[in-house]
């Protein structure tokens, strides 16, 4: 089948290796030559716009890196001669996902809400999380490639934003989780206590978590910090989580000072790194560096 995708980037890239093994036939458009190479050298047929991917694809996936530029190619999708059915991966929050909903809706385009979780590493295992929202009869037709490119398919609802917000939910739990478990193991290194036999020790009791599970140990107490999503994108979806709080007039009075964090974190430069770097904003004040004895 020809399948659309735009964005190949860190996480696009991931997902759509998936389709492309499991018999897809790529439409490709991305502005890095480099991202795009790959993928031509395997036969996807590149194209030189969003609406050409429109013309040539019943059904257009997306993953880009934030609302402006989601929005900015809504207008090309709308206008495509051949897509029915466009997904959106990107994580965006419910008001700009409703807004491309509107313009593609007009055009008899339906639009499927289909974040994902688990990042560029899960989307190469096959083992995301795919989140859905949308018409029925939209999730059925595209429920096969969505198995493809994930481990579970969570259908969350009908209407386009709910998947969002479950996304969103899932990546405050995770900012809040990565944010406590550093400040705490900082301090436990601050004391004298091993790092590695901290995170043996939480894993094992009530503390454990995501960030203690798989984060420290892959990323932190290595000194690697390539867990595979930049800072500044945890910080985006946090913004988003509280937007959309706010719009539902949900207190969240943990999870302001989580974003608060985050942002300090940004605002040293930590933007670009890996997401597990902010580790390093607690270290620097404390004067003590989680790692492993071993490494």
């Amino acid at each position: 089948m020809d399948l659309g995708f735009l964005g190949l980037g860190q996480m696009g890239s991931a997902i759509a290796e998936r389709l492309e093994q499991r018999g897809a036939r790529l439409h490709v458009f991305d502005q890095s030559e480099k991202a795009l190479a790959p993928f031509l050298e395997r036969g996807a047929i590149r194209h030189a716009s969003p609406q050409d991917v429109a013309n040539a694809a019943p059904v257009v996936f997306a993953c880009l890196p934030n609302g402006k530029v989601s929005e900015s190619v809504a207008p090309a999708i709308a206008a495509g001669g051949s897509v029915k059915i466009y997904v959106e991966m990107s994580t965006i929050g419910s008001p700009t996902l409703k807004q491309i909903e509107q313009t593609v809706a007009a055009k008899g385009i339906t639009l499927l809400d289909c974040p994902v979780s688990g990042g560029p590493k899960g989307a190469r295992a096959g083992t995301l999380t795919v989140i859905a929202a949308g018409p029925p009869a939209a999730r059925q037709q595209v429920m096969p490639w969505l198995q493809r490119i994930g481990g579970r398919v969570f259908e969350v609802g009908d209407t386009v934003g709910q998947a969002q917000l479950m996304k969103l939910v899932n990546n405050l739990v995770n900012a809040a989780n990565m944010a406590t478990a550093f400040e705490a193991l900082v301090l436990g290194a601050k004391g004298g206590l091993d790092p590695d036999q901290m995170v043996e020790v939480l894993n094992v009791s009530t503390g454990q978590n995501s960030a203690t599970l798989t984060k420290v140990p892959k990323s932190v107490l290595t000194g690697t910090f390539d867990y595979g999503a930049s800072l500044t994108t945890m910080l985006k979806d946090v913004v988003l989580g509280l937007q959309e709080a706010e719009a539902l007039a949900v207190p969240m009075w943990v999870h302001e000072q989580v974003e608060t964090l985050w942002r300090f974190g940004e605002q040293q430069g930590l933007g670009t790194a890996d997401f597990t770097a902010l580790i390093k904003v607690m270290e620097g004040w404390a004067g003590v560096q989680v790692r492993s004895s071993a490494g």
